[in-house]
């Protein structure tokens, strides 16, 4: 018990703790890691060069000028001079679009690590964010209970059915009615098959399974809005933060189940339908699965493929829309039009701010299962002795599984405090967008950004912000 305790308090702190200094190491990982891949293809470049140079003279010196060819023998490749002299000359291409990147593109890189900060700046005056997931989690664990519940009591409803259990196979699976049955072979018996009989049971089971994808969608969409809502507050102070709610999450709230549970349930409905298909598709795969058709088996495969690359679009755009909602107040499909379009405007600042936070998430997510999994190896080991108890674990004969099982659950609760990171740095990001088209730094509109994004986009408030 006071490991687990342990365990998950280390998780929750280091968690916390990673995404907090993020403010002051996001710009130091970046710069690094594209430094090093810049000395990572100078190094392949100099030594692929090397490489041809060496192996095109020795062939000019013994006079072997022998013809290329294709083979499967890789230490052929090793000794053609051709295949050293391609490699160099990829890798000096990547190297130059690298640098020409970096070079137009490096106004946006400040851009998209300064929303990082703010990011981190906006979850350290909104504590409460990161656990709000908690209770998304929880209902949607209600709901997926409700789906259980009704789905076994449907299962169970109908006129119960037997068939007959014998070893003849003219006889075995014939439906038969206990009370008037009569064996035709010796050892025959009729036996309880299931409930059935009723054809509305199986709609009803449809009707349940899309009702658990709409209600779930629900949920997540609820979740969204409402941290955007409160992000969105923070933002869009002047005075920050003594024009921020009080409360501005339970405001985000507020303002979702009071004017938005329209467009709640219209976009988690997209989804759901979306979701509903691939159930679909994977049932008549299940169906034709062992039969010979292979057009059959490839058209599902495409299908299946589509619909997933389908759903994962709905989701970035309902995501988006639910921020512009939250932002402006306006129904579902004007505000997905709206963030479709401003996010259109912006592709690249777009394709570098999300491919910075990815990265950036995702290092924070693998630090923290590395530390987590660190600490639990010696502590599950019995190498160190848990904090204030003054106890080990105790002798454990197999300690991998329970360190599989930490492991896991640190990257799935990492993963639930960097998604509200994540949903912060989209909604600010969108604000960022919105307030460089809407405003013009004058004082009749002047820019509600902070004044490190205002040097970055190089813009300024005639009259300055007060308490910046």
């Amino acid at each position: 018990m006071a490991l687990d305790y342990w365990t998950y308090y280390y998780r929750c702190s280091f968690a916390l703790f990673w995404i907090i200094i993020m403010r002051w190491i996001a710009g130091l990982i970046i710069w690094i890691q594209i430094l090093l891949l810049i000395v990572a293809l100078l190094i392949g470049f100099w030594y692929t060069f090397i490489m041809y140079y060496n192996l095109s003279q020795n062939a000019i010196a013994i006079g072997n000028q022998t013809t290329f060819q294709f083979s499967t023998d890789i230490s052929y490749y090793q000794s053609r001079y051709e295949f050293w002299l391609a490699i160099a000359i990829t890798d000096g291409v990547i190297l130059l679009i690298m640098l020409l990147l970096i070079l137009f593109l490096c106004k946006r890189i400040r851009l998209g690590i300064q929303m990082i900060k703010e990011g981190s700046k906006v979850i350290s005056a909104m504590m409460l964010t990161l656990f709000y997931p908690l209770f998304g989690y929880l209902l949607q664990l209600l709901v997926f209970g409700g789906f259980g519940v009704i789905a076994v009591y449907l299962a169970s409803n109908g006129n119960p059915t037997y068939i007959v259990d014998s070893t003849n196979n003219a006889t075995k699976g014939l439906y038969c009615t206990p009370a008037s049955y009569t064996p035709a072979n010796a050892g025959d018996t009729c036996i309880f098959y299931r409930y059935g009989g009723d054809p509305n049971i199986l709609r009803l089971q449809i009707y349940n399974l899309f009702g658990v994808l709409w209600n779930m969608n629900f949920v997540v969409a609820f979740t969204q809005m409402s941290l955007a809502g409160a992000f969105a507050s923070w933002y869009w102070a002047f005075v920050k933060p003594d024009d921020v709610p009080t409360f501005p999450l339970l405001s985000g709230q507020w303002r979702s189940l009071r004017y938005h549970l329209g467009s709640l349930a219209f976009g988690s409905l997209i989804i759901a339908i979306v979701q509903m298909i691939r159930v679909m598709l994977e049932y008549i795969e299940f169906k034709v699965k062992g039969r010979d058709n292979c057009l059959a088996t490839f058209i599902i495969k495409c299908l299946k493929c589509c619909f997933w690359c389908l759903e994962k679009i709905l989701k970035f755009l309902t995501k988006n829309a639910y921020i512009m909602i939250a932002v402006h107040g306006k129904n579902f499909c004007s505000s997905a039009k709206h963030a479709f379009f401003l996010l259109l405007r912006n592709i690249v600042r777009v394709a570098v701010l999300n491919g910075i936070t990815g990265f950036l998430l995702l290092i924070g997510k693998l630090v923290v299962t590395a530390a987590i999994g660190v600490l639990g190896f010696f502590a599950l080991s019995n190498q160190i002795q848990i904090p204030f108890y003054g106890i080990g674990v105790g002798e454990l004969n197999y300690y991998y599984v329970p360190m599989i099982v930490v492991i896991i659950a640190t990257y799935i609760i990492a993963s639930l405090f960097f998604g509200v990171y994540d949903m912060a740095i989209d909604t600010l990001f969108l604000c960022f967008l919105e307030d460089l088209e809407r405003n013009d730094g004058t004082p009749e509109k002047p820019y509600f950004m902070s004044k490190s994004l205002m040097s970055i986009a190089s813009k300024k408030n005639e009259k300055t912000k007060k308490g910046e």
